[in-house]
Parts: C-alpha cells; sequence; structure tokens
C-alpha cells in the first residue's frame, strides 16, 4: 500500500510541477533527436576535438591568477566539453566563465556542485539552502520544488547550466562519512519523492542535473575520495532498495545520473573496479535495463576510490568504455584524450559511439540555448543572486523541517514572566537563537558553554540554573558539516544528561544522529530537531519556543530505539 500511495504522490507531483516544464521542450526527447546546429558543429570537429568534448576540467578563482591562467590553457589547447567550478567569489567566477567560454569554439558546460545552492561552494556571499537531510524531513514537497526553481535561477544567473544535484543515496548507515546529511535520508520512498520534486524545479528552471551516485552510495562507511568502498549487498537488494530512487527518477525524466567509484561484486565481480568504470552496471543495467537515455557523468576522476587500481589514464579509457559520455576532472586530460584516441585505433572503443556521444553533449547544450550563449553580466550580480524572495523561502524551508520528538507540553506551558535559563552549549558566543529569544522573556539570563567547557565552568553554570524554573537548552555543532558525534567532551555530555532529566527544552541545530552518542536525551520531554547550525535554522526553533510555528517536520532517519524514522508530533 505504501508503495502505491508513493507512487500516486510522484504522478500529482509530475502533473503539478507540469506547468513550468510546458514550456520547455522534455530534455530527453531532445537531446536524442537531430538538430541541424548540432550537426553544423559535429561537422567541425577532429576527431581529437570529438573525444576532448567528453572530458570537464576543475576550475577555481580563489587559487589566484596563474592557476586560473593555467585552466585557460587548458580550455584553449584542448577545447574540452566543460569546466567543474569550486570555489571562489560569485564575480570571479562570472569572470573566469566569461574568459573560458570565449576560448572555447564549442561552448563550454559549466557544471557545479550545488546540492544546497550556490553556497555549498561559494557560502560566504550566496545562499545556502538547507542540506538535504533537513529537506528529507519537510512535509511540503511544493517548496523543495520552488527550491529547485530558485536554484536554476542563480545558476543561469551566473552562467553555469549543469547541477550535480541532487543526492538520491539512501543514507541507511550512519557511520556513512561521505553522505550523511547530503541525503534525504533512510527511506527510498521519501528520497524519491523529495529527490523528484528538486530535479523537477531544476530541470524545469532551465538547467541539466545528475542524479547522484549511481548505483547507490548510503550505506558504506568508506570515502570513496580516499579509498575504493565495497557493497556486498545481493543484486536483489541493491535492485529493491540502492537504485530504487535512480529508477523511478529515470522514468520521470531526469535529466543526468552522476556514477559512483565503488566495488560491488554481486553486479561486477572484476577484482577492484569501480562501478564507475563497469560495462556491466553503466551500459548493461543504468542504459539498457533501467533505459536511461540522458547524460551519464562519472564521478571526480582523480579520486582514490577511482585511480588507486588504474593509474596513468587507464581509468579515464575504462570509464569511456563502460558508457560514460562526460568525464569529471581527470588527472591528466590531455593524456586520457591520447588514450582514447589509441584505444580508438586498438578496436577497445568505436568511433560510432565516441561520435552519438558527442552529438547528444552538442544537443544538450543547444537545449541550453547556448548556441546563443551570451557574457554573464556582472552588474548587481551579488544583489540577484541574494534575492530577498530566495531569502524568504529559505526560511520557510527551514520552518517546515523543524522537527518534534517526545511531545510539547513544555512548549505550550512556557511562561514568558517567569525566570528562564537560555543556554546555548557547542558555542563560544551567543547565538542567533538566544537573540531571537531575548527580547519575549521579562526575566532570562543566557550562558554559554562551549563544547570543551571545564568542570569549573560547567559547573558555575549547573549552580546557577537552581534560581531558574524554566530552562531552555540548545545543542550545536559549529563545525563546517554536521557529523554524526557531537565533539562535546565528557563533561558537557554528562551536564546534558543532568539537564535530560529536569524540565528542559532541548533544540538541536546539529546531525540528528549525533543524539545517539548522548546518553539520557530521551528522558527530555520536549526535543525540537532543527538539523543543523545556521541562522535560519535558529530562527525557525526560535517561532516555536514562541508560540509562531508548530513543528511540522518528520524524522527523515533511525536515530536508535528512541528515535525513529517518522518521528515528529
Amino acid at each position: 500500500m505504501l508503495k502505491k500511495t508513493v507512487c500516486v504522490s510522484i504522478l500529482v507531483a509530475s502533473l503539478c510541477f507540469g506547468a513550468v516544464a510546458q514550456q520547455r521542450e522534455a530534455f530527453i526527447p531532445f537531446i536524442n533527436s537531430e538538430h541541424a546546429w548540432v550537426d553544423s558543429v559535429f561537422r567541425t570537429l577532429t576527431d581529437r576535438d570529438k573525444v576532448a568534448q567528453l572530458f570537464m576540467v576543475r576550475a577555481h578563482s580563489n587559487l589566484g591568477q596563474h592557476y586560473i591562467d593555467s585552466v585557460a590553457g587548458v580550455v584553449q589547447q584542448e577545447q574540452l566539453g566543460g569546466i567543474v567550478l569550486f570555489q571562489g567569489g560569485p564575480i570571479r567566477h562570472a569572470q573566469v566563465i566569461n574568459r573560458y567560454q570565449q576560448l572555447s569554439k564549442v561552448p563550454l558546460l559549466v557544471a557545479f556542485d550545488g546540492e544546497w545552492g550556490l553556497g555549498m561552494r561559494l557560502a560566504d556571499s550566496t545562499i545556502s539552502f538547507p542540506y538535504q537531510m533537513a529537506l528529507g524531513a519537510v512535509q511540503n514537497e511544493a517548496l523543495i520544488y520552488q527550491m529547485g526553481l530558485e536554484v536554476a535561477r542563480d545558476f543561469k544567473r551566473l552562467g553555469m547550466n549543469v547541477n550535480f544535484a541532487p543526492v538520491v543515496d539512501i543514507n541507511n548507515n550512519p557511520r556513512n562519512p561521505v553522505i550523511n546529511y547530503r541525503s534525504f535520508g533512510e527511506n527510498k520512498y521519501n528520497v524519491t519523492s523529495k529527490g523528484l520534486a528538486y530535479m523537477r524545479g531544476m530541470m524545469d528552471g532551465g538547467i541539466v542535473t545528475s542524479l547522484k551516485h549511481f548505483p547507490g552510495h548510503g550505506d558504506t562507511d568508506v570515502d570513496s575520495h580516499y579509498d575504493l568502498p565495497q557493497l556486498n549487498f545481493t543484486a536483489g537488494h541493491l535492485d529493491s532498495m540502492e537504485m530504487y530512487p535512480f529508477r523511478e527518477l529515470i522514468k520521470a525524466g531526469a535529466s543526468g545520473v552522476m556514477v559512483a567509484h565503488m566495488s560491488i561484486p554481486s553486479l561486477d565481480n572484476t577484482p577492484h573496479l569501480p562501478s564507475s568504470l563497469s560495462k556491466h552496471i553503466i551500459t548493461g543495467i543504468l542504459k539498457e535495463r533501467f533505459g536511461f537515455k540522458g547524460l551519464t557523468f562519472t564521478d571526480a576522476m582523480d579520486m582514490n576510490g577511482v585511480v588507486k587500481h588504474f593509474q596513468n589514464g587507464e581509468a579515464d579509457v575504462r570509464a569511456i568504455i563502460a558508457g560514460n559520455d562526460l568525464l569529471e576532472l581527470s588527472q591528466n586530460s590531455a593524456r586520457a584524450i591520447d588514450l582514447v584516441l589509441q584505444a580508438i585505433k586498438q578496436g577497445r572503443l568505436a568511433q560510432q559511439d565516441i561520435d552519438a556521444r558527442v552529438k547528444k553533449i552538442l544537443a544538450t547544450k543547444y537545449w541550453l540555448g547556448l548556441n546563443n550563449r551570451q557574457p554573464v553580466e556582472l552588474t548587481n550580480l551579488y544583489r540577484d543572486l541574494n534575492r530577498q524572495s530566495t531569502q524568504t523561502l529559505n526560511q520557510r524551508l527551514a520552518d517546515a523541517s523543524v522537527t518534534l520528538l517526545q511531545g510539547d507540553s513544555l512548549i505550550r506551558a512556557i511562561n514568558y514572566n517567569r525566570r528562564t535559563a537560555i543556554i546555548s552549549i557547542g558555542l563560544s558566543e551567543l547565538s542567533e537563537f538566544q537573540r531571537m529569544l531575548e527580547w519575549r522573556f521579562d526575566n532570562h539570563m543566557h550562558y554559554v558553554l562551549s563544547a570543551n567547557a571545564t568542570a569549573d565552568d560547567v559547573a558555575a553554570v549547573a549552580t546557577e540554573l537552581r534560581r531558574y524554573s524554566q530552562v531552555i537548552v540548545a545543542l550545536h555543532d559549529d563545525r563546517t558539516r554536521p557529523r554524526s558525534t557531537y565533539n562535546f567532551n565528557s563533561t558537557v555530555r554528562l551536564f546534558i544528561n543532568e539537564l535530560a532529566y529536569r524540565n528542559a527544552i532541548f533544540c538541536i541545530f546539529a546531525n540528528p544522529y549525533g543524539l545517539a552518542g548522548l546518553p539520557g536525551i530521551e528522558q527530555a520531554k520536549s526535543i525540537l530537531v532543527c538539523y543543523q547550525n545556521d541562522d535560519v535554522m535558529q530562527r525557525a526553533a526560535a517561532k516555536v519556543i514562541l508560540k509562531r510555528l508548530t513543528p511540522s517536520g518528520r524524522l527523515p532517519v533511525t536515530v536508535n530505539a528512541f528515535f525513529r524514522y517518522g518521528d515528529g508530533k
């Protein structure tokens, strides 16, 4: 019954989201059709130019002029198919995009990892939407679709056209060091419906998306940036669980899929062979069994998970033999192009297969309107990328994600005239959450304890709390990314345990998995899970305490026996 319900919801979402899509031709039929512009460009390409279209080079705008010039040299010399932008600033990004596009005879695909928008790489100057873990708690998927539209608008304003998102890995392993909070959660139906909303929003907004990381990177405790993870599940399990979101979203018209670097013996038992180099997985399963006719991207080809066992450019050749259309971040694109040309001469690759992929890439560029490419306008760029409407949507998403565990009796009983202690743990200064509350409580005191607070510091606060009849506790993880274990020392953890046994309201601005490392927290009468430590989440929690917001989120993962998937009041 649950499966039928989810399938119906995807159909309804497709109908609801279709109004914008009707303004643009469907991506998959378009790139698999003939176009005069594509043919005219294709005829100008040498054999080397054709192979070069399959490669995308890394680009930053924050590593100095020498680095920028060196990438310009690669773009001009090799005439690659695209670039992948990383850290920098909006103005500098726009400038390098303009420069690199000018140097390229064929318009470049310009890709970016924007799982939570431009802020994923440009955090200090653009908007970061909530991580996908928080979005997995949201019950209104129209908000996520709207986020996709806004992300697409930002991409196009900055001159980018491919987003390596959404992540549709099912994170059912709390120890996963690389996916985790980047996933919508552990339930395959929830991941699919949230992924559909985000994907549709971006595609309807006019950019190419890439589901990742096929066939599923959620249930591993190895980071493929550093080593080759191994999935030891049966083919049946992988088909019904890890690959489920990919299969369903391919049916819904997904434009791109990124393939992970993972060893999966049940799908291909070639020793040490990453999935990104497996013809059976990419051509046999993804393209033939699932019927995927969009763009297949590799994960970064400079990751140790792929080059550890296939060095000196052999990984690049095998990736193309396996069926990938675009290779992201080869260690040496010039060498890789030479090796691919050599493989064609040796009969390892067929020229007609290369030609078909090149035409599909050119058709993608045509669908994106790059046949009429215009330089990025620098005037008002910061303002255009930081729209008030987008900030409002960001707050609405944060508000919709707040998840109430245990109950709301303490929240309903809050008396703003009573003596109230508001404590932030894990920070070194007053939090946005505390500032949002201070005006409303007539008789309050703020306390701040760092994650490594001394026993004396903790004892002093504990003594002070005897004077207060209401206690509100905020737990913060102020590290760059919300990890599955909190960095509180043993003294602070013991203090949190003591607070849980008294009438304290807890607000968790951190990864919900970390609750498993706080024994006794389940005794707290009210817990608000807010997923990450940023201002929009702290404002959302403050709204609940101020009785301006009723929490509607549902926990997207199981933490332990006390806090399970779907919990929320």
